[in-house]
């Protein structure tokens, strides 16, 4: 309301004559109260023309981001790649081993590398669910060092219920790993900057849960089926 009622304020002197833009400030923040106590309506439009606006910056900021951000999302050294590496179309996920929706989407996500072996799927951990997320995270990227990071990640994902630290430790004994080199992993500088880069990448495109999936130029919000994401790696097969 405070930032409504100076913007109001703010176009209220602005429209008064010559010789009566001499009101105080909290005159004309009376004057504006008044306008918008007549009409309610004026809130609602300025609220809807503010979203707009943001919601048309964010849309240019992801534009932007799929232009020139196109090697990291797809290329980047740092980040786990499942199905095949060298494969023609790139499917990135955004996913947090706390989520829910995450776990679900495991099905989806393995039946689209088992049904398409020209398709590689980007894994960006992408921790916004808490702590222990953030720890999850962390001791699936350290299980590269042992080469165990995908079988490692499907443990994880087929957890149930809030993860903490016994149950991440407990799902690397099962795997094999070394728990000891994990912890020491975990503190690595590759493992922060995958998380800090995965953050950076979310923000400039708009995403704000998980799961998460860019295809192309396409951003897919939530929880998709493997139809859909089939229909978009032929697309983007068709497209070269």
């Amino acid at each position: 309301m405070k930032n409504l009622l100076s913007t109001a304020a703010l176009s209220l002197c602005l429209a008064l004559p010559a010789g009566a833009q001499d009101l105080s400030d909290a005159r004309i923040k009376e004057l504006a109260l008044e306008a918008i106590l007549e009409n309610p309506q004026i809130v609602m439009d300025a609220v809807a023309i503010l979203r707009e606006r943001e919601a048309e910056a964010q849309a240019a900021a992801a534009a932007e981001t799929l232009s020139t951000q196109r090697d990291l999302l797809e290329r980047d050294e740092n980040a786990p790649v499942l199905g095949n590496p060298d494969g023609d179309v790139t499917v990135i996920e955004f996913f947090d081993y706390n989520c829910p929706y995450c776990r679900r989407a495991k099905p989806t996500v393995e039946g689209l590398i088992a049904a398409d072996s020209g398709v590689r799927v980007v894994f960006r951990e992408f921790p916004i669910l808490g702590d222990n997320s953030v720890l999850a995270s962390r001791a699936a990227l350290a299980a590269r060092e042992q080469g165990k990071y995908e079988e490692f990640h499907w443990a994880l994902m087929a957890l149930s219920g809030r993860i903490g630290e016994a149950q991440i430790m407990n799902a690397a004994e099962e795997v094999g790993l070394d728990t000891d080199q994990l912890r020491a992993d975990m503190e690595s500088d590759a493992v922060t900057a995958h998380i800090e880069t995965s953050m950076a990448l979310a923000q400039s495109l708009g995403i704000t849960g998980t799961p998460s999936f860019v295809v192309g130029e396409t951003i897919l919000p939530g929880l998709v089926d493997q139809a859909r994401l089939e229909e978009l790696v032929d697309q983007q097969r068709s497209d070269g």
